[in-house]
């Protein structure tokens, strides 16, 4: 197990406690707030204190997990009801690591998608609500389809090299 010196979590408490923000756009600000949890977004220890603080959430779950960032995917083969039960139980325990540390997942934004032909397509629910099905999702930057067919990502790169393209001949057409 590791353990900080006294020192270092001192002062890791020191940067967290009595602190205050405002926001400030073009010149006008807020009135100060204290900020009674959180780090500071873009510092260097932001993402290691989230690393420490997600640290157990993978512990007792059966389904594969995925994290990167505060994105957190489960995968599980599940083609009979023991299956589904079991992804099912995984997402009640991720609930409850949740409640545990006073937070919540954003169920608009967690989604089910099925894959395979032997899918058996449950319904699963998180925080008391149906979590809504989808057929295509994008993963840090690219677009992922039932199917594992990369169509959509060609045609939306396809349609970005296009524009591009169309600015480039414009400029140099009107140069001519």
């Amino acid at each position: 197990m590791l353990r900080l010196e006294e020192n270092i979590c001192k002062w890791v408490s020191n940067w967290l406690s009595d602190r205050k923000q405002r926001v400030v756009i073009n010149g006008t600000h807020s009135d100060w707030v204290t900020v009674t949890s959180g780090v500071s977004q873009g510092s260097v220890l932001g993402p290691i204190f989230f690393n420490i603080f997600i640290n157990d959430l993978v512990e007792g779950l059966h389904s594969k997990i995925s994290i990167f960032a505060d994105d957190t995917k489960l995968c599980e083969e599940n083609n009979t009801e023991k299956d589904s039960f079991l992804l099912q139980r995984d997402l009640d325990r991720l609930e409850a690591w949740a409640e545990k540390w006073h937070m919540r997942f954003n169920t608009d934004k967690c989604k089910v998608m099925h894959m395979g032909r032997n899918n058996a397509s449950h319904s699963y629910i998180l925080n008391g609500k149906t979590l809504g099905n989808t057929d295509m999702e994008k993963d840090l930057g690219i677009l992922i389809n039932s199917k594992l067919s990369c169509k959509n990502q060609c045609q939306v790169a396809t349609a970005k090299v296009n524009k591009i393209m169309g600015c480039i001949k414009r400029g140099i057409d009107a140069g001519v």
